[in-house]
């Protein structure tokens, strides 16, 4: 015990440094945030000051002030009430009448005066008469029953003076009878530059015996 003794005031001293030695550090953290704080407190005091005087400004020309950092609450607009649909006293809509098919047939069918009708009657051709022989037709039957060759000319012309209602040209009565040739109904033979033209099937009267003309030779 003797000995710890004179150790204490040593100690004592030692803490008693560090206690000072912190409390002048917290005066000096104080004083420097007393300035930081001061400073704060000017620059604050410079902008509220600018900002009254932009807002008098503001004023003085009339135009509306920005929203603010605290912003008054409106009162809010009272909603008009929306009016609700009108319904008749059923509730429902009165139902459509109805209609029956043949109805419907008899409204959409034309009527035989109406002008849908008269238009598709104009429009509508008129049914032909009724057709006669074809040309192949009856330029094989002219040739069977000639005796002699016939030419394209002559086949035209006769088939004129018998169908004076049916116009005949040469050309065609050339390449229908050259299309008889060409089936082997008609014999081409040429004497010098003209072509005639006979048919090839063998005619009635020439197959068939002949007992009255023999007798009367």
């Amino acid at each position: 015990m003797t000995d710890a003794q004179p150790e204490t005031p040593g100690v004592q001293a030692q803490y008693a440094a560090r206690v000072a030695a912190d409390l002048e550090t917290n005066r000096k953290e104080q004083e420097r945030i007393g300035a930081e704080v001061a400073a704060l407190q000017e620059q604050l005091q410079a902008l509220e000051n600018d900002h009254a005087v932009l807002l008098s400004m503001q004023q003085a020309l009339g135009s509306p002030g920005p929203a603010t950092g605290k912003t008054k609450q409106q009162p809010s607009r009272p909603q008009k009430a929306v009016p609700a649909p009108r319904t008749s006293n059923s509730n429902s809509r009165p139902a459509r009448p109805t209609r029956s098919k043949k109805a419907v047939a008899t409204k959409d069918k034309p009527t035989p005066n109406s002008p849908k009708v008269e238009a598709e009657t104009q429009t509508k051709p008129s049914p032909s008469p009724k057709a006669g022989p074809t040309l192949v037709e009856l330029i094989d039957d002219h040739l069977v029953q000639q005796n002699e060759p016939r030419s394209a000319a002559e086949i035209t012309t006769a088939l004129a003076q018998a169908l004076p209602d049916r116009t005949v040209k040469t050309t065609v009565v050339r390449t229908t009878v050259e299309g008889l040739v060409a089936k082997g109904r008609v014999q081409r033979t040429k004497q010098g530059s003209s072509v005639f033209y006979t048919s090839a099937t063998p005619t009635e009267q020439s197959a068939a015996p002949q007992p009255e003309t023999s007798s009367a030779n």
